[in-house]
């Protein structure tokens, strides 16, 4: 079986569109002295290494990636691998130590006051884990606070609310305090809250990963469906891969502090990086996220060319019926070029070097 060489490359961490977020060279480094770590041999010490030497942590380090306009860009590590740091820096919730962070091309390490609250206020909103709701306000309260911090009138305000309200799913519930929501109908409450302002970026950190399975999904799915419909920028955080193959566009690796791979949930999967990301991805199901670009085989004297046609970005599962049905190989085409075949063996193939159980 041959697979794609084009798809087998791992790309860096560049956007193929406009990025609306670029971050060069980014670290962020506590404790005494912080600064001078960054160009000096200290830099390139371990994590544990550093803080033994200088009393420094370093959470992020020599970090850099791009976000294109409407792409949903998921940022996964292990605990204390330094993403909530990073999403952080990138309004200056946290100041980073180091580095450049461009929003349509405007350093935000170099905004004054004023215009970092414009930013914060009018470009980004942030969905947290523990909801962040105030507990003494009702939910239309709740999510036309920003508007009400922007200066905006009662009915304006109301009326914007209720939008996002009916938007998320919540109709019905706009008089109910949080302490009266379950924690999925909180949740949403939150998303509403970032989604009435308008935000050209929507930054999650790890905003689900406090609700029981079940409702975690219906978020997931919830998320999806909103990205279809507003098509904002999201910049999500998880430690969670499945979470991360299901939402994502494209998904950066961090471990401390540092980049291990960022990529396509199929270019992850298909070609790790490293050991690490190996370990990461070992048991997911592969038929469910690479595409048939990975088992394009080229074209030989012996295959019939007059059957189905499919699209090299068709993921491997949702071809299984129509390429066993089809009885011959079928063609790969991309933009009227034929790029090769897949056939029912390598089909079945990946399907049967998958691990046993449900994907995660």
């Amino acid at each position: 079986m041959t697979t794609v060489t084009a798809a087998a490359t791992v790309v860096a961490g560049t956007a193929t569109a406009e990025p609306v977020i670029s971050v060069r060279d980014l670290w962020k480094i506590f404790g005494p002295g912080a600064s001078r770590v960054v160009g000096s041999p200290d830099a390139d010490l371990s994590r544990a290494e550093l803080r033994r030497r200088t009393g420094c942590t370093a959470a992020v380090r020599r970090l850099s990636f791009d976000v294109a306009r409407r792409e949903v860009f998921v940022v996964m590590g292990l605990s204390g691998s330094g993403k909530s740091t990073l999403v952080r820096c990138l309004t200056r919730l946290v100041e980073p130590t180091a580095g450049q962070v461009l929003f349509e091309g405007e350093d935000v390490r170099g905004m004054d006051d004023r215009r970092l609250r414009e930013l914060r206020r009018r470009k980004f909103a942030m969905v947290f884990q523990n909801f962040g709701l105030l507990p003494h306000r009702r939910v239309l309260d709740n999510v036309s606070y920003g508007l009400e911090i922007r200066g905006a009138g009662k009915p304006e305000r109301y009326a914007r609310a209720q939008e996002v309200i009916d938007l998320v799913g919540l109709q019905g519930y706009e008089t109910a305090y949080p302490d009266q929501l379950s924690g999925g109908m909180q949740q949403r409450v939150g998303l509403a809250r970032a989604l009435a302002v308008d935000p050209d970026v929507l930054l999650f950190d790890e905003p689900f990963s406090a609700l029981d399975p079940l409702i975690r999904r219906g978020m997931q799915d919830e998320v999806i469906r909103l990205h279809h419909e507003v098509g904002k920028t999201m910049l999500f955080i998880t430690h969670d891969l499945s979470e991360a193959l299901k939402l994502g566009d494209r998904i950066l690796i961090m471990r401390d502090g540092e980049l291990v791979q960022c990529g396509t949930p199929d270019q992850l999967v298909g070609a790790p990086a490293d050991d690490y990301v190996r370990d990461f991805v070992r048991d997911v199901a592969k038929s469910h996220v690479l595409t048939l670009r990975w088992i394009v085989r080229r074209v030989t004297p012996q295959d019939a060319l007059d059957g189905p046609e499919l699209s090299p970005d068709v993921v491997i599962r949702d071809a299984v019926r129509q390429v066993i049905q089809a009885g011959r190989p079928v063609k790969v085409v991309e933009n009227g070029a034929l790029l090769g075949v897949v056939d029912s063996a390598g089909i079945l193939g990946v399907i049967a070097a998958e691990p046993q159980g449900d994907p995660p």
